[in-house]
């Protein structure tokens, strides 16, 4: 039997080469400098925590089957069982409510990292990537969410993405509708919200909900899917909503384009009454998603903590766009002997200087652009 090649990465994981490792840096640092500049402060959770810590966290704020794709073994220091990080949003509510618990409120925090998963997504085989957010906890009321929705947008711009578009949803819509104004026995609610998963009319109108069959129509441009929302007869029951959604879409000015899909829930079940996800031109699938949630209150699991509203991007197909089109950097070639007092002026006002370390160095050879001559770079 041929032994496999030790050097292969396991499934799912890759070398990030110069040219891609370089970019990876310019766009997280471009995101974070958005958060850092709207007052968010970074904080920096470890790869791997107490399991059972983890996991409990992860049943509020995480889509539902995190926990599942989450890498465990077995700390040979404590003897209990550890879990590797899949989603830095419930590290991110364990440090809110204990370490920064008396933390003035609203508490601005952002993150960036790795992830790690068991298996990635059906679309995408990666299972390791990059995450960077921000959460601001103790508020969701429409201006936290305008916030939030306005700082994703502009952190993905100054990352380098292009025509950047955001996709609202109500997570909560079938709990609100089902309250009153369509009125659902509790077996139903579960049906109706598949059925309106899958956008299947039949199957709705045979799961009892025919009440919730406009909404499968209240979707796109986003002016459009919202008067056709607002047209739906339900006694007032939207209205909130809906008011909620025209305020944050004015205050965003324009800055994106807007789409709604109401009862879009795929990856928002763990979120309350909004939810978005984000594109942009040229990358495929999704680049982040966030909304309004409640963050897991200290020491129960599942007992009510405070009310949260953030987003989570996943910048790596961006990544990989802004490599492709990016230039290589301008380089300057430092001969044997060189001037080490000049050198380092060029490096302070930008210049990359590559020294030679032999006769046989060459600029050419370096993949410099320039060479030092008279103390100054001169282009090749």
């Amino acid at each position: 039997m041929t032994e496999p090649n030790p050097d292969l990465l396991p499934e799912g994981l890759e070398d990030r080469l110069p040219r891609e490792a370089a970019a990876t840096t310019r766009v997280m640092r471009s995101v974070q400098d958005v958060m850092h500049g709207h007052g968010y402060d970074r904080v920096l959770p470890p790869m791997i925590e107490f399991e059972r810590s983890l996991a409990a966290r992860m049943d509020g704020i995480s889509p539902p089957d995190s926990g599942r794709r989450m890498f465990r073994f077995v700390d040979p220091a404590s003897l209990r069982m550890m879990g590797l990080r899949s989603d830095h949003t419930p590290q991110i509510g364990r440090i809110a409510s204990t370490r920064l618990a008396a933390a003035a409120r609203p508490l601005r925090l952002c993150y960036a990292g790795q992830v790690l998963t068991i298996k990635g997504d059906a679309l995408d085989p990666a299972r390791e990537r990059l995450q960077c957010g921000a959460e601001l906890i103790g508020a969701d009321n429409v201006a936290a969410a305008s916030e939030v929705v306005a700082i994703a947008i502009e952190a993905l711009q100054a990352a380098g993405a292009q025509g950047v578009s955001v996709d609202f949803t109500l997570p909560d819509l079938v709990d609100t509708l089902a309250e009153k104004a369509f009125p659902l026995e509790p077996g139903q609610i579960e049906a109706v919200r598949r059925e309106l998963d899958t956008k299947d009319a039949r199957g709705l109108v045979d799961a009892g909900g025919e009440a919730y069959v406009p909404l499968l129509y209240a979707t796109g441009e986003f002016e459009t899917a919202l008067e056709k929302l607002a047209a739906i007869d339900a006694g007032g029951a939207l209205a909130g909503r809906i008011a909620a959604l025209r305020a944050i879409a004015a205050a965003l000015g324009g800055t994106a384009r807007l789409t709604l899909d109401p009862s879009e829930r795929h990856g928002f079940e763990y979120q309350s009454w909004l939810g978005f996800t984000l594109y942009a031109d040229g990358v495929r699938g999704a680049l982040g998603r966030g909304g309004t949630y409640r963050i897991a209150g200290s020491g129960a699991k599942g007992a009510e903590g405070e009310v949260a509203t953030g987003f989570s991007l996943y910048p790596d197909a961006l990544i990989a766009q802004v490599a492709d089109a990016e230039h290589g950097e301008d380089s300057v070639f430092l001969p044997l002997g060189h001037d080490r007092d000049t050198a380092a002026r060029l490096r302070s006002i930008g210049w990359r200087t590559v020294a030679a370390l032999s006769e046989a160095d060459s600029a050419q050879a370096l993949g410099c652009t320039h060479a030092l001559q008279g103390g100054e770079p001169v282009k090749l």
